[in-house]
């Protein structure tokens, strides 16, 4: 039976009937209008963009009160983009100056502005311009141009096929509970629309280039959001199989909710501690109902790109505080804005690179934008009065980067002080190790940091010269890498010989296959999504450190990463047979 491979973002598996979205987009006819109805085009704008508001301040109350305030609030961007008056100002001076119509010069507006995040190079911000459709959507439904699709009458359960799916379509397609789950040919991790799925447990695959275009209305489908993939007509044998693997999630999910509440502690006493990756303060919730103890990685680039300006300081320190307040007493590592390379701020200057990845990005782009650098570093040291936060600078290569992020940051604590502003003046200052000239000097680095944390999905692609994004060469990215390894056990043994912490919040955290291997490292500290955190919890709870720390000294022998994801594979199957 025809397969489809795509990205799983929401786990589960369900089997169902197919029903397939047209995706054609509204056009809107060019259409001028006469000088004395050009101000009833003006107050039509304005009523439009005031409907549209309330409506989806209203779709995020309805939403909170069934999913909570934290996942609801994907709609803030919605929001705050409808209340920015800039988009009103510039849609209203297209009414004025070429005549257009409201409903068409709406139209122009908004496909050029998301014309701009489509061609970014960035995912993440290719993914915001399905926001910025859903937004058109919404304001060409009350400017009288598009008729909404009456999904709301489905009778049976389906599986629904698309080209895309928007945040306000999928919670449309929730409300009616007969959506099984969604299969999409666009889409990423990072967006909305799989943030939400997650949330509320909708199985779903997207990424999946043609999938709409294989399949009919009434097809039966699979959906396994857990491997990522989706079968067209799944034969007796097929669905008999998926059946049994279905009921067996659920068993499997119950076991590990049951660890949601106990330490991540080894047979023999050891405790790890387990902490989640986020990028926006919304995640923080699941993260601790995952079991986190903490937040080991805030990745604050998101507040600047979710955005059409640069997030002032006042905008960044409510972030902060929000986040601190939501998380209690727990730590709240904030790493400083890594743009640059594939995220790049819609509104900014950015000059092309013929490699922008070993180009202006991360802290290096910071210690050229002070004011913006400063701005930043003022909002997280007045949050430090609310909570237990750390400052985390990225893609450290050198010791004088780190000096000088630090002395930016001391030069912002005379200024509060002066300023007259509450907070703790010991914030401890930690580093990601990202790089292989950070991995090898780590002692250095160790010396002058109260933690350091490896970042493996940069620290793999610039040690191997591998691009894990380009399909010719994505084969050799890997962290079961022998050079890998030997950088993670090094950075590990500076950390500890001179007291200075050590985590790992690459993608490397939050795959079972390597706990047991980087605890017998030595790692205490793992920093990961939040659905990742109960696997890991349950191997961690059926192994001992000395166990531990023989699969290592073998894996540290082997000379291919074959050999040691064959070795892993069989050590992990011994604690975990049906992980």
């Amino acid at each position: 039976m025809p397969l489809k491979r795509g990205i799983g973002v929401s786990s589960g598996v369900v089997i169902g009937d197919a029903l397939v979205l047209e995706t054609e987009e509204t056009r809107v006819p060019r259409r001028s209008v006469p000088n004395d109805q050009i101000k009833h085009e003006l107050e039509l704008l304005n009523r439009t963009f005031d409907s549209a508001r309330v409506e989806v301040g209203q779709e995020r109350e309805r939403f909170a009160s069934r999913a909570g305030a934290d996942l609801a609030d994907i709609f803030g961007f919605h929001e705050r983009w409808l209340g920015d008056p800039k988009p009103l100002q510039e849609i209203a001076s297209l009414i004025e100056s070429n005549h257009y119509s409201a409903a068409y010069a709406i139209s122009i507006f908004m496909r050029r502005y998301r014309r701009r995040f489509q061609e970014m190079g960035s995912p993440f911000l290719q993914e915001r311009a399905k926001d910025v459709l859903d937004i058109e959507r919404r304001l060409l439904h009350h400017v009288g141009a598009e008729t909404r699709h009456e999904l709301e009458s489905l009778e049976q359960p389906v599986i629904i096929v698309a080209h895309d799916l928007t945040p306000s379509q999928l919670i449309m397609l929730e409300r009616t509970k007969r959506l099984l789950g969604f299969a999409t040919d666009a889409g990423g991790t990072t967006s909305h629309t799989a943030i939400i799925a997650a949330g509320l447990g909708i199985p779903a695959v997207v990424g999946l280039e043609d999938i709409a275009s294989h399949v009919s209305s009434g097809d039966t489908l699979v959906i396994d959001g857990l491997h990522g993939v989706v079968v067209i007509n799944p034969d007796s044998s097929q669905r008999e199989n998926y059946a049994a693997e279905a009921e067996h999630l659920q068993e499997v999910r119950a076991t590990l909710e049951e660890l949601r509440d106990l330490k991540a502690e080894t047979k023999d006493g050891t405790v790890i501690e387990l902490l989640g990756n986020i990028e926006f303060p919304l995640e923080i919730k699941d993260c601790m109902e995952k079991g986190a103890t903490g937040i080991g990685l805030f990745r604050t680039e998101f507040l600047f790109l979710e955005s059409q300006h640069q997030p002032t300081e006042e905008e960044q320190f409510r972030a902060y505080r929000d986040a601190l307040e939501t998380i209690g007493d727990r730590p709240l590592v904030i790493r400083t804005m890594d743009l640059g390379g594939d995220k790049c701020h819609p509104s900014g200057n950015w000059e092309p690179e013929k490699n922008p990845f070993l180009g202006l990005r991360s802290i290096r782009y910071s210690l050229q934008n002070l004011t913006m650098f400063r701005a930043q570093l003022r909002a997280i040291v007045r949050a430090s009065a609310y909570g237990d936060v750390r400052v985390m600078f990225p893609l450290i290569s050198r010791i004088m980067e780190l000096r000088q992020a630090k002395f930016v940051m001391s030069l912002v604590m005379e200024d509060l002080e002066q300023d007259g502003y509450e907070f703790k003046s010991d914030i401890p200052v930690g580093v990601m190790i990202e790089t292989p000239a950070a991995a090898i000097c780590a002692r250095e680095l160790a010396r002058e940091t109260d933690f350091m944390s490896i970042g493996t999905n940069d620290l793999i692609q610039y040690t191997l010269a591998v691009d894990r994004t380009n399909e010719r060469v994505a084969q050799l990215y890997t962290p079961a890498d022998p050079s890998i390894l030997r950088l993670l056990r090094g950075v590990m043994r500076d950390g500890r010989r001179y007291g200075t912490s050590v985590s790992l919040c690459g993608e490397m955290a939050g795959d079972p296959l390597f706990t047991i291997l980087l605890t017998g490292m030595g790692l205490r500290t793992f920093s990961m999504s939040a659905g990742n955190i109960p696997r890991v919890k349950k191997i961690i709870r059926s192994i001992t450190v000395a166990d531990a720390e023989k699969v290592m000294r073998r894996v540290i022998s082997f000379e291919t990463e074959r050999e040691v994801l064959n070795y892993l594979r069989d050590e992990t199957r011994k604690v975990w047979g049906d992980l």
